[in-house]
């Protein structure tokens, strides 16, 4: 699940489906109407309408697979649905004098049904809402388990016009991203700065790396430090982006300039988009950036790494996971096989504490290379599984900034009666120390923060620290 937007559509949309790994078939708990949920076996039929009984069917199929489904308060996934469905009435100047929350006394079944009975009153009175009132109340329960792994997905945000409507062209400083901006913005520092410009609106209006957002929209990015809401329009979920207005500040010459910037398509450098790429550093040491976690990717990383090594001795290996959003579990412990053999990399946990371990694939071979990891605000998931390895088992040095703390464990899909797919973790994910990654991230071993100059003359003090400590 989004992350400094380096990737096509395409690639975010394989990325996103890589993030679920398949698990082992269980009973499928039944209702009245059949099977509660079940992994899809194809892709996903037409989607047809959102109605009450595929709610209905979310709800139970979280009660049955999620987490810590046997210790969920269901009532608060109610509440949740119910304050969202009465904001969208309001919203739309059509309140109902039914649309009062029914009182719920933590039987599960008793409780959907008073929730039910009440739904079914409210939207009845409002047909022409009823679709729109059941997608924003299915988002909202979905969204009250407060886990970064846990989403609801259907059509509309599986096609989109650009890439999470991120088309504005901008590559955004790495402490700010969009899993810490919606789910944790006190992680966000300030300044707010121009990374990079990949094309599109951004390049046509003349900014450039290092140029700071003061104000966006008409409001400040931060205020005393601290983040502000403000943020999220630079992070807007499909279909909800818009035209954003930007106050900058490029502190080489001290203009301040206003520009607004029109979301859309615009061609992206090839080079730039590919999952691996490599090169050799001065010194001999080997640098491999790696995008994310798709199929193969640790093979192509290792294969790079190899090729580099063909007619000369390296001194070591520089690993750029900055921007890595994750992806596939399984490549991220071949990653790590290829640097330690016989260790554990994590751990997926369930509820009542039992664990299963991420073991190293010790048929990979070893490296046998210094290691230097770069990380920053925007690895997530699968990124942190290789970071708190690297960490814990000591086997490289973490340089950059702490991660984005998005790892809440493996997501897995299922297919509900109108052709959506809801998922979430079965289990959560741990250190090898057995230490929560999740909201809280990996620390790095050298903290190297990235400013405004340095992005605006090219410099990357990250990647200069990491050769540092290799040549040491």
């Amino acid at each position: 699940m989004t992350v400094i937007r380096t990737v096509t559509a395409g690639l975010a949309l394989l990325l996103a489906a890589a993030c679920t790994v398949p698990s082992p078939p269980r009973p499928q708990a039944s209702t009245a109407a059949g099977t509660v949920c079940a992994s899809p076996q194809a892709a996903p039929g037409a989607e047809t309408a959102t109605t009450v009984d595929v709610i209905e069917q979310a709800y139970l199929c979280i009660l049955t697979h999620y987490y810590s489904a046997a210790t969920l308060d269901a009532r608060t996934l109610l509440t949740s649905g119910f304050v969202a469905l009465t904001q969208e009435l309001n919203r739309n100047g059509r309140d109902v004098p039914e649309a009062t929350m029914p009182a719920l006394n933590g039987d599960r079944k008793a409780d959907w049904a008073a929730f039910e009975a009440v739904y079914r009153k409210i939207t009845d009175q409002v047909p022409d809402l009823r679709d729109r009132l059941a997608v924003v109340t299915l988002e909202a329960v979905v969204a009250a388990l407060g886990d970064n792994h846990a989403r609801w997905v259907h059509d509309a945000r599986l096609h989109p016009d650009y890439y999470d409507g991120d088309g504005y062209g901008l590559g955004l400083q790495a402490n700010v991203n969009g899993p810490q901006v919606e789910g944790n913005p006190g992680a966000a520092v300030p300044p707010l700065f121009v990374t990079a410009v990949q094309g599109g609106a951004a390049q046509a209006a003349g900014v450039r790396p290092g140029d700071v957002i003061e104000a966006i929209n008409d409001s400040a990015p931060f205020i005393d430090g601290e983040p502000t809401p403000a943020i999220a329009a630079l992070y807007p979920g499909y279909p909800e982006a818009r035209p954003v207005r930007l106050r900058l500040l490029r502190e080489s010459t001290g203009r301040r300039w206003t520009v607004t910037l029109k979301p859309g398509l615009f061609q992206r450098d090839l080079a730039a988009l590919q999952v691996v790429r490599s090169k050799l550093l001065d010194g001999g040491v080997a640098y491999v950036r790696l995008a994310g976690f798709a199929p193969d990717s640790a093979k192509r990383t290792l294969a790079a790494i190899a090729r580099l090594r063909e007619g000369r001795t390296l001194t070591g290996v520089v690993l750029d996971l900055r921007g890595n959003g994750g992806g596939i579990p399984t490549e991220a412990v071949r990653l790590v096989s290829a640097f330690a053999h016989g260790k554990v990399t994590g751990y997926q946990c369930a509820a009542d504490g039992t664990c299963e371990a991420f073991r190293t694939d010790d048929t990979v071979e070893l490296v046998g290379l210094p290691l230097a990891v770069l990380i920053d605000r925007s690895c997530a998931s699968a990124c942190e599984h290789v970071g708190s390895a690297v960490k814990d088992l000591r086997i490289g040095h973490l340089v950059g900034t702490r991660t984005a703390g998005v790892i809440s464990g493996p997501s897995q899909p299922y297919l509900l009666a109108n052709n959506t797919v809801l998922s979430f973790p079965a289990k959560h994910h741990l250190g090898p120390n057995r230490e929560l990654v999740d909201r809280i991230g990996v620390p790095p071993d050298h903290h190297v923060a990235p400013t405004p100059r340095d992005a605006a003359a090219g410099r990357d003090p990250a990647l200069a620290q990491a050769l540092t400590l290799l040549h040491e």
